[in-house]
């Protein structure tokens, strides 16, 4: 079973030991930058399947206020990783399902999860779609590692 967790002292050594494929780097970055990311508008959280953390990410408050794409009634996505050992099982899709129920009970004031994928990484955007989330027309053109595909699910109290 995936849970998702609010990121604490406990699960710190386990999110220092992530390992990502050297390609996926340039998108998620290492887990010591999403570490480094602690502020009121960024929350950090761990994917575990059982008791063991797999990956991790970030829910930003603040997103609708940095990308133009995004409704103020949103909140942003980033930083989404699971652990190399444990990718192509299948946890990536189902820790997005298992998101989306747990923005709707511990973050229902926001409507929409809008996330930008990176052009060039379609095991992510393979995810994200399996999981459900919908794709906008245009592209963000403006992200670091190239154009970006605007992703997005509605969070609702039935998914909860």
């Amino acid at each position: 079973m995936i849970t998702i967790n609010r990121l604490s002292a406990t699960y710190i050594d386990a999110v220092e030991s992530i390992q990502l494929a050297p390609e996926q780097l340039r998108f998620a970055g290492t887990p010591q930058e999403f570490l480094s990311e602690r502020c009121e508008t960024t929350h950090l959280h761990v994917i575990c399947k059982q008791e063991t953390v797999v990956g991790y990410f970030k829910l930003d408050l603040a997103y609708a206020d940095k990308y133009t794409y995004c409704p103020s009634s949103a909140l942003g996505l980033r930083a989404f990783v699971i652990d190399n050992q444990y990718q192509g099982q299948g946890l990536g899709s189902a820790a997005m399902r298992a998101l989306l129920s747990y923005l709707a009970r511990h973050y229902a004031q926001y409507r929409w999860l809008y996330l930008g994928v990176n052009c060039e990484n379609p095991g992510a955007y393979a995810c994200y779609k399996k999981a459900g989330l919908s794709v906008c027309k245009e592209k963000y053109l403006g992200g670091p590692a190239g154009p970006q595909y605007i992703m997005y699910s509605e969070i609702c109290l039935s998914r909860a």
